[in-house]
């Protein structure tokens, strides 16, 4: 399996499925771009291919009407150096991740402590996009929660009765992709970004997944290492903005 394929898949696939009940999909062969008002993400356009000058140009005409800033995925699969085009333009690159997955197989050990609830309700629905707010520093609309939570599972994790942390879990054919697993300032240092990941590893798992896949920043790497994910490739994120 090709599993940098398929954790890109996945993660445009989200973002589609996120911004599909709002009329906000659009694209082409070449490139795609999902928007949703009021709201911090998904807010992404994303190529189907390596980039040129010109295809960046055709990228950026077809946002021109929109308001916000977009963040652009730069896959770094084609070995062209092509990001560097980008550079040249003047977008700025404001982060970076590492595509990582791992293969399924035995469920994980999975110590006590945290409540883990499943998003079912407005009022859930908006404490999640709280507590996304001050674990990640962006809003996610609660509005997106409740009109795709059929399709997304979308948990919150309690520690000691308090909202502590937030996780979602999108499936895309036997992978599992693993997004927004986050902790609140106040709730870190305490292993519950562990424990989140086992928790949400093993409903994979339960789901049939075989092959998780995720995106990281530098800091949460090791934490994924531990578990046995493996590096695959690099995302460098630009601001798009015209």
């Amino acid at each position: 399996m090709n599993t940098i394929q398929s954790n890109i898949d996945n993660l445009t696939a989200l973002w589609q499925q996120a911004s599909r009940p709002f009329n906000g999909c659009f694209g082409s062969a070449a490139f795609n771009y999902c928007h949703v008002e009021h709201s911090g993400w998904p807010n992404r356009l994303w190529f189907n291919q390596d980039i040129t000058p010109e295809l960046i140009k055709t990228a950026a005409a077809a946002i021109d009407d929109k308001s916000s800033a977009f963040t652009l995925p730069y896959w770094d699969i084609y070995n062209s150096g092509s990001f560097q085009i980008l550079d040249t333009l003047g977008y700025q690159q404001k982060s970076e991740q590492i595509g990582m997955s791992l293969k399924l197989e035995q469920p994980f050990l999975q110590r006590p402590g945290l409540d883990y609830r499943r998003v079912t309700d407005d009022a859930a629905a908006q404490l999640w996009s709280d507590i996304f707010g001050q674990a990640f520093g962006y809003l996610i609309s609660p509005e997106i929660l409740m009109r795709t939570g059929n399709g997304i599972e979308y948990y919150l994790a309690y520690y000691q009765d308090q909202p502590a942390g937030t996780a979602m879990l999108y499936t895309t054919g036997d992978i599992a992709g693993i997004h927004a697993v986050g902790v609140i300032p106040g709730m870190r240092r305490k292993g519950i970004a562990d424990d989140m990941m086992v928790f949400i590893l093993n409903r994979a798992i339960a789901l049939g997944a075989s092959y998780a896949t995720l995106q990281a920043s530098a800091m949460g790497k090791g934490l994924y290492l531990k578990l046995g994910f493996k590096e695959e490739f690099r995302i460098k994120n630009y601001i798009f903005k015209v």
